[in-house]
């Protein structure tokens, strides 16, 4: 499994960059990564599909925090701190994120909301 060699948070463009070993660059916006976490508060326990999550537009990234040597924690402005994003999990959402993306918009028009 590739390793990251790098991670920056541009907070500006609200976008995690994560570079790995692999060569593969993915930029995940914040809002993206917010509404895909790995915590019980989106996942559930066995969903096959994240809770959907809105009006996280505008959300950023406070912090992020080292979990050993796999992961790590990402702490949001919105309060939420609770998924740890191992790397292998990173890896998964970049390499998906147009997917991710794609039945994320669908969801939200199913459920007659508008994309912030």
């Amino acid at each position: 499994m590739a390793e990251p060699v790098e991670l920056r948070l541009e907070r500006g463009r609200r976008v995690l960059v994560i570079v790995y070993d692999d060569e593969k660059v993915f930029e995940l916006p914040c809002e993206y990564l917010r509404t895909h976490s790995p915590s019980a508060e989106v996942r559930g326990h066995g969903l096959s599909e994240p809770k959907l999550m809105t009006g996280k537009h505008e959300v950023n990234i406070d912090r992020i925090e080292p979990v050993g040597s796999y992961a790590v924690a990402l702490h949001f402005d919105d309060g939420h701190d609770t998924g740890i994003y191992s790397w292998s999990f990173l890896y998964e959402l970049g390499s998906n994120m147009a997917a991710n993306q794609a039945r994320y918009r669908e969801r939200l028009e199913a459920a007659g909301m508008e994309e912030q």
